[in-house]
Parts: C-alpha cells; sequence; structure tokens
C-alpha cells in the first residue's frame, strides 16, 4: 500500500491550502482516510478523519476551519484548509484504515507533507 500526500507549501495567515492523498497498491477496502500532524516538539495529533460511510471526526483547534473529503473510486483523501493559521504550521501525515487483498488490516501512513504558514 502507498500513500502519496501532496499541496503542502507556505502560506500566509488566513490563507488556504488543500493536501491530498491518494491510496494505491494491493488495496481491497478502506475504511477510514485521515489526516494527521506533528509540529517541531510535539506529538504527532490528529487532525481529521472521514469514515466510508462519510462520518468525520475533527480535532476541536481545525473544525469549523478544515474539510476533509474523500473520493472512493479513487481512493483519495482532501484536506481543505482554510483560515489557516502559525499554529498549524506542521508536517501533515496522511493515513488509511485499509485492508489488502492479501487480508491485511492495518493503518497505513504515507510521507509527511510540510504546511508552514507564516504569520
Amino acid at each position: 500500500v502507498q500513500l502519496q500526500a501532496s499541496g503542502g507549501g507556505l502560506v500566509q495567515a488566513g490563507g488556504s491550502l488543500r493536501l491530498s492523498c491518494a491510496a494505491s497498491g494491493s488495496i481491497f477496502s478502506i475504511n477510514a482516510m485521515g489526516w494527521y500532524r506533528q509540529a517541531p516538539g510535539k506529538q504527532r495529533e490528529l487532525v481529521a478523519l472521514i469514515r466510508r460511510g462519510g462520518h468525520t471526526n475533527y480535532a476541536d483547534s481545525v473544525r469549523g476551519r478544515f474539510t476533509i473529503s474523500r473520493d472512493n473510486a479513487n481512493n483519495t483523501a482532501y484536506l481543505q484548509m482554510n483560515s489557516l493559521k502559525p499554529n498549524d504550521t506542521a508536517v501533515y501525515y496522511c493515513t488509511i484504515d485499509g485492508e489488502t487483498v492479501a487480508a491485511r488490516k492495518g493503518w497505513y501512513w504515507g510521507q509527511g507533507t510540510l504546511v508552514t504558514v507564516s504569520s
């Protein structure tokens, strides 16, 4: 299973970015797709999660500003980030809760994409 994340970059406070995460490989099914982030010196934290049926979870710090969505047909998740703040600066990691065609279940992780918000 490979997860390709893209869309990070440098943006001014108040700006927007859209992250994408495309899952590929021997995927049989995906239950949940989501994003975590890790800022320097801090633990990795959940940003947003979306389950197959569309149910979503957000960190309190991003609720109302970030929107997660997914394209099930293409195994792709998106994170629309609006009204960005300097403390949103972090490496954002894409993850899926999936099952491979070999019946291996678990969480799979992509490489991080850096989001930097300048004040």
